[in-house]
């Protein structure tokens, strides 16, 4: 080799080690001291060893203004490319806090922009760790301009591949909108933030005084919000936690989701579940526990867990199939419908219909929660959300209901009405427009005016109740009409949803063709 040429070879190691220094040794250390990783130690451990591939290493800002053209640093922020997880191709883009606090610059953009197209045309799920102040002050107009390339690409990608969000860090101002336009969002505790203007803005303009993690720590948006589907004590629990959702997902909307080997047998009876349900109508009990005994290996992955926790989401797999699961939660407000309930299940309805995830729906809901506090806030719009969703989704869906299904909530829960496909009901179902005794007030408003005696009153009540029980409180109406499918006896319910989405795994489905649908928003 000649000397030239070694020179020359030597030139571009020598660029790449600069490179992978980002901003620095001593900022490096200063982020190690937060407890935070660098953007390439973030795409290490999240992608298989040694398979990581980077696009724009060399690539520095264009911008002579402010001195900036004195400041030039290799990758600009942020360090983009594909790898695989699991042997499953994904893009990346990790943004670097070490250099200029991680702001967009219009390089910077345009390096996410590359890697998102080319997602985009191989059909890969993308994932953004995010670790920035938010837009580059001294580019101006330009670094505005990308971030709305980013999210018009955000936009465009939305159902067709998967998009990943880690916050890692501070991501404020126009920062928030990408990854509000992801599928899933996944903070770190103590480390990350979101808001669109921060704590001195407040300050300034509504006189409110408030830390960072007060306005948008983790904590905030996992519990008040809902803008977190899930949280991570630390970044390395969350990258597992990528890496564990990735393989409940498909590549793109053309493709299934991934198989999995199964050892759980498909007829495994599980007794607990005809003694789960109290005597008392009013008791609760934990949905969670029917998860566990009818999941492949009691395995579920919650989303948005301390959000809304009255209607729980999440995947799980039913011989090896993965699958979508939204359930009412009896042990949280008696598992009621509220607006933030709706919302919750709503996108997660509307995310497993994009992505070919059948969605099993466990239902045991008394109604929508009452109140001036729900009307005033438009539960009318939201609860409509979830009915749209429903009602739109053509993937497979499967429903059991429980214990009660009383009113309009019924109808909402994947009912036979809003095409569920195979709709069961445990022996223990109640299907009715409201409760026995609303009921009974409602129908014998007037009896019960003239009785005058209480103790006849409550004796009367008692003994209507009694009769509305036996008539409604069990599914044999609703199965007279052909709404429920099957009665099936609980301790065989994971063996019926396995047959059931064995059947219909060729299943076609077609909305009337249009531009786009007007979703209640």
């Amino acid at each position: 080799m000649s000397t030239s040429q070694e020179k020359k070879i030597q030139e571009l190691i020598t660029l790449r080690e600069k490179a992978k220094l980002g901003g620095g040794e001593k900022r490096i250390e200063a982020q190690h001291k937060k407890g935070k990783f660098t953007a390439r130690e973030r795409i290490n451990m999240l992608l298989d060893e040694g398979s990581f591939e980077e696009f724009d290493m060399f690539v520095s800002h264009r911008c002579i203004d402010f001195g900036l053209e004195k400041e030039t640093y290799l990758s600009d922020g942020v360090v983009t490319g594909y790898g695989t997880i699991d042997g499953r191709l994904v893009y990346v883009f990790s943004q670097d806090f070490t250099v200029f606090g991680g702001s967009l610059s219009e390089m910077f953009a345009a390096k996410i922009c590359k890697v998102m197209d080319m997602a985009m045309k191989v059909g890969a799920p993308v994932i953004g760790i995010n670790d920035s102040g938010g837009a580059r002050i001294q580019e101006g107009v330009k670094s505005l301009g990308g971030y709305a390339e980013i999210f018009e690409r955000n936009i465009l990608a939305s159902g067709v591949i998967p998009q990943l969000s880690a916050i890692f860090g501070p991501c404020a101002g126009g920062a928030v909108y990408s990854p509000a336009l992801t599928d899933f969002i996944m903070m770190s505790k103590d480390t990350s933030y979101m808001f669109v203007t921060g704590p001195k803005v407040v300050k300034t303009v509504t006189g409110e005084t408030v830390t960072s993690e007060e306005l948008g720590g983790a904590s905030v948006h996992s519990t008040k919000s809902g803008v977190a589907h899930f949280v991570a004590e630390n970044e390395e629990e969350g990258i597992m936690m990528l890496r564990k959702l990735l393989s409940y997902l498909p590549q793109n909307n053309l493709e299934e989701p991934p198989l999995v080997p199964c050892s759980d047998p498909i007829d495994r009876l599980e007794d607990s579940l005809n003694e789960i349900i109290p005597d008392n109508a009013n008791k609760p009990y934990d949905m969670k526990d029917v998860i566990g005994a009818v999941a492949d290996n009691g395995e579920f992955l919650e989303v948005q867990r301390d959000f809304a926790p009255n209607i729980f989401i999440g995947f799980a797999r039913f011989n090896g199939q993965s699958v979508g699961i939204v359930a009412n939660q009896p042990k949280y407000l008696a598992g009621v419908l509220d607006i933030n309930a709706s919302r919750k299940a709503a996108r997660f309805v509307r995310f497993c219909d994009a992505f070919n995830i059948p969605i099993v729906t466990l239902v045991d809901v008394p109604g929508f929660l009452p109140g001036t506090g729900q009307e005033y806030n438009g539960i009318i719009i939201h609860g409509a959300k979830l009915l749209y969703a429903y009602g739109e989704a053509t993937v497979p869906k499967i429903t059991v209901i429980l214990r009660k299904a009383y009113g309009g909530a019924y109808d909402v829960m994947s009912s036979k009405h809003l095409r569920g496909d195979i709709n069961y009901a445990w022996p223990s179902a109640e299907i009715a427009v409201m409760g026995p005794k609303g009921a009974i007030e409602v129908l014998l408003s007037r009896e019960l005016d003239n009785i005058e005696d209480e103790k006849a009153k409550v004796e009367f009540l008692f003994k209507k109740e009694t009769e509305y029980k036996e008539k409604f409180a069990n599914p044999y109406v609703a199965a007279k009409f052909g709404y429920i499918d099957d009665v099936i006896e609980p301790r065989n319910t994971r063996f019926r949803i396995i047959r059931a989405l064995q059947a219909l795994a060729t299943k076609k489905d077609v909305n009337p063709p249009k531009k786009h649908s007007n979703l209640p928003l």
